[in-house]
């Protein structure tokens, strides 16, 4: 895209913007809003003209002009609360103020007053609080072509993006190519004003169609599409059908505004119970749909529909042809109930198609899936590992605070195994004495927490949703690289998977560890790793670690605090009744347990012994009647200043095995005390919980 710098405005054009803007393009340096636009060059001439008899309506939103006068731009930093020691705490937000759908149409209809200007990137107001190393967002629309069809998404996004969004006019007849021109243009400007950052383009619909044909352009920029339930289905939908009867038969029109916008209001049902369950208001009114049906119609008035579906159609066939090209890495939202495409038919032919391409599922949502409740994109983004400011994802500076509702929906994705284990916390204070909940935890950085993992790491997440609880501190939890890889060298995407991500979860490696005690951070490390998370019958609280000290040297590196803790309830949980070993004497489970072996990322190559005995498996375990988890954390061993003396094998190996032994004290101490706990079983909580409210916390062994 042609840069255009202040000069090039004449006072002619000036009163096309606000009433400031002559002096603002002259004072970039000081004035803390940008305002800059970015059209093509071939239709300047045509911008100048065509603007010079109108003024702005008032809109919330901010043109775009190139990236070398953004430059010039300040913005605010993103707002976390996080404190001077590196405690991570959950980050603001304001759920109160998320918009509605009816918000998308008051927006459109102000958008589409007195436009006769060409396609052109415009960035919302709400999204300038994002801080200066922010990658760029590229919003690319959907059939509609407002661009106003992130607004629900724009408070959250706005904070971590440079958010654009593209606005093509009602009577705009820009083609297709023409339009992927104008996005090629300008992803070259950006690309070549900050070659270490991603660009992201998000594409709606049509909209994703152009994300395809961009990245199958230009394989050498760094580009994250994120496409919602992409239109190259073009010719399998109802849409399609549609063609014939709108040019023949134009009261046909009305009809095909209606399924339309039945597509964006979504289920009514589904809408009714969700209201009902969370206390607002009532799904839209009747005389709410006759006004969006009218925003709809100036939208898509008939001549400018017909033109869209036969972009709809080119758009799809382009798409189409070029899938091989597309090496970018690559994120479909897909719906179950998408009325006006098969969209989940296609984002599954699509992710066999695209080589870097993970998918994610919305069983109850329809085709517009970015505008209905309950849908937030950030979060979506983060859970698939997808967001990062450079090159590489780094797992410490790149990673975003939770939310309250995102840590309120973590909570209740566990509730279940909260509710059946009832977890007891243990900790220890300064002078010894051990205490019934977490006071015994410092609140500053650096800790890092050692101990047990228990069988398929069922202990993780109530520890970091207790810390978050009880002391308002994130555990940051490592665990193995296969958890955070997309297809080959990872596991199957699942929901654990980016529950794990969004709660702070870290790849294993000495890089990552590093950087997360350098930043002060509270860490859950299990130097024993998948060898005991995935052990074999008869291994329970048996230790699987190294022989070596991995990580007393680099805690004293950073004067971290060492917390040995036990954690035990898996025995009383589950019991295995097909191990690794019986798993290897069936020739089908043999193969399958080879093959997977084979495309996971492998750890501790460089040792021998009974911990470098990883392979990946899934152990079979049957449940029980559950029993109860118990965590205890001993009292902090301090590095500060031993830098120097645990430098030296012989004392870091020392406190090593010191180390190892708490964690095995922790253990034994648990499971003994267990036995006097007359809340062991879950029947004896359950009669607890009935009498004195299932919220109340039910009492364990006396200390």
């Amino acid at each position: 895209m042609t840069t255009l710098g202040a000069s090039i405005f004449s006072t002619d054009i000036s009163t096309a913007f606000h009433p400031e803007m002559t002096s603002l393009f002259w004072n970039q340096r000081r004035n803390p809003i940008l305002k800059r636009l970015a059209v093509s060059t071939e239709q300047l001439a045509s911008t100048a003209t065509t603007v010079t008899s109108k003024t702005t309506p008032k809109r919330n939103f901010v043109e775009k002009e190139s990236s070398e006068a953004a430059a010039f731009s300040t913005a605010t930093a993103v707002k976390s609360k996080t404190t001077s020691t590196g405690t991570t705490y959950l980050s603001e937000e304001s759920e109160g103020n998320r918009k509605s759908l009816k918000d998308y149409f008051d927006e459109a209809k102000d958008m589409i007053k007195a436009d006769g200007a060409p396609p052109r990137w415009f960035s919302p107001l709400e999204c300038g609080s994002h801080s200066p190393d922010s990658p760029l967002l590229l919003f690319l629309p959907g059939i509609d072509g407002v661009g106003v069809g992130l607004t629900r998404q724009h408070q959250r996004l706005g904070k971590i993006f440079d958010v654009w969004s593209l606005h093509i006019p009602v009577k705009d007849r820009t083609s297709f190519t023409g339009l992927v021109q104008l996005i090629e243009r300008t992803i070259r400007s950006e690309h070549n004003h900050s070659p270490n950052k991603p660009i992201y383009l998000v594409g709606e619909s049509l909209g994703a169609c152009f994300a395809l044909a961009v990245a199958a352009r230009n394989p050498h920029i760094d580009l994250v599409l994120v496409l919602s339930n992409p239109a190259t289905s073009f010719s399998m939908s109802v849409p399609q059908s549609t063609i014939s009867l709108l040019e023949f038969i134009p009261g046909q029109m009305t009809l095909t505004l209606c399924h339309i916008l039945s597509s964006m209001t979504g289920d009514p049902l589904k809408m009714a119970i969700d209201n009902v369950v969370k206390g607002i208001s009532v799904p839209p009114t009747i005389q709410d749909l006759s006004t969006y049906l009218s925003v709809l119609a100036d939208i898509l008035p008939n001549e400018t529909l017909l033109w869209k579906l036969e972009l709809l159609k080119s758009a799809s066939a382009y798409a189409n042809a070029r899938l091989h090209s597309v090496k970018a890495q690559t994120l479909i939202l897909y719906s179950g109930k998408d009325q006006m495409m098969p969209s989940e038919e296609e984002g599954q032919r699509l992710s066999r198609e695209l080589p870097n391409c993970q998918t994610r599922r919305f069983d109850d949502n329809g085709h517009f899936l970015l505008l209905e409740e309950g849908v937030d994109l950030v979060t979506i983004i983060k859970g698939a590992g997808y967001y990062r400011r450079g090159k590489c994802i780094n797992y410490v500076s790149d990673f975003i605070p939770l939310t309250t509702t995102e840590f309120n929906k973590f909570c209740e994705e566990i509730r279940l195994r909260s509710d059946l284990t009832s977890p007891v916390m243990l900790s220890t204070l300064e002078d010894g004495k051990i205490v019934a909940d977490l006071s015994g935890i410092p609140s500053e950085g650096p800790v890092l927490y050692v101990g047990y993992h228990n069988l398929l790491g069922l202990e993780a997440f109530p520890m970091v949703q207790q810390f978050m609880i009880q002391r308002n501190v994130l555990v940051r939890c490592v665990a193995h690289p296969m958890f955070f890889e997309s297809k080959d060298g990872g596991l199957p995407d699942f929901e654990g998977n980016d529950t794990l991500r969004i709660v702070g979860g870290v790849p294993a490696s000495a890089v990552n560890l590093y950087k997360l005690l350098s930043s002060k951070s509270h860490v859950m490390l299990h130097p024993g790793g998948m060898r005991e998370a995935l052990h074999r019958k008869g291994e329970e609280y048996k230790l699987f670690w190294p022989e070596s000290s991995e990580f007393v040297r680099m805690s004293s590196t950073f004067g971290a605090k060492i917390i040995p803790f036990g954690a035990v309830g898996e025995d009383d949980i589950a019991q295995i009744v097909l191990d690794y070993n019986d798993q290897m004497r069936i020739p089908f489970l043999k193969s399958q347990i080879e093959e997977m072996n084979k495309r996971v990322v492998k750890l501790r190559t460089d040792i021998t012994g009974e911990v470098a005995n990883q392979p990946v498996h899934l152990p079979l375990p049957i449940p029980k009647i559950p029993g109860r988890f118990y965590y205890y954390f001993g009292k902090p061993i301090e590095t500060k200043g031993r830098k120097q003396e645990l430098r030296d094998r012989k004392k870091s190996q020392k406190l090593y095995l010191q180390v190892k032994g708490e964690v095995e004290n922790c253990i034994a101490y648990l499971k003994e005390k267990r036995q006097n706990d007359p809340y062991r079983n879950i029947l004896p909580r359950l009669i607890y919980q009935a009498t004195h409210g299932f919220r109340a916390q039910v009492p364990t062994f006396e200390l």
